[in-house]
């Protein structure tokens, strides 16, 4: 199972690096995201294949998972300060991406179990479960957002 749980979070990662492309780029340029898409889908496949085949080597996955989340971190907070004059709702994507990566130090700064039971690991899944409360929030203002612009006949840049 824990091979299944560092799996998830890669591919969480990855998706959610392709939500901000389409999101940044794909409504211009849909074939260039759908090869970020393509690019994102074979680094996913060599990284879990490698884990699964090579070597399961814990520090190259956290090292991996840390890079893409950078990128994650850095693309999503682009999008928002490009876009905080025109979308009431930029905060919530700020607060989420923020929260998500510093709430990631328990993964990264791990510490022996809280009262026997609650390891860096565990706190670290009940601590994200409030801020994707956050992020469906965004997401749903973001998708009103465009029905309505499209509904308008605006182009959205």
């Amino acid at each position: 199972f824990q091979k299944m749980d560092y799996f998830c979070a890669t591919a969480v990662i990855l998706y959610s690096i392709y939500l901000c492309c389409v999101r940044t780029l794909g409504l211009r340029r849909p074939g260039v995201s759908s090869m970020v898409g393509v690019l994102l889908i074979l680094t996913f496949t060599s990284h879990v294949s490698y884990l699964t085949f090579v070597s399961f080597d814990y520090g190259y996955n956290m090292a991996a998972n840390v890079s893409i989340g950078m990128v994650n971190l850095l693309w999503w907070l682009c999008w928002c300060w490009q876009n905080r004059r025109t979308l009431p709702y930029w905060w919530k994507c700020v607060l989420v991406v923020l929260l998500l990566h510093g709430l990631a130090l328990l993964e990264l700064l791990d510490f022996p179990p809280l009262l026997w039971v609650f390891d860096a690991h565990a706190v670290w899944h009940l601590s994200t479960v409030p801020v994707h409360v956050l992020f469906y929030s965004f997401l749903i203002d973001d998708s009103l957002y465009l029905l309505n612009t499209e509904k308008m006949g605006v182009k959205v840049e």
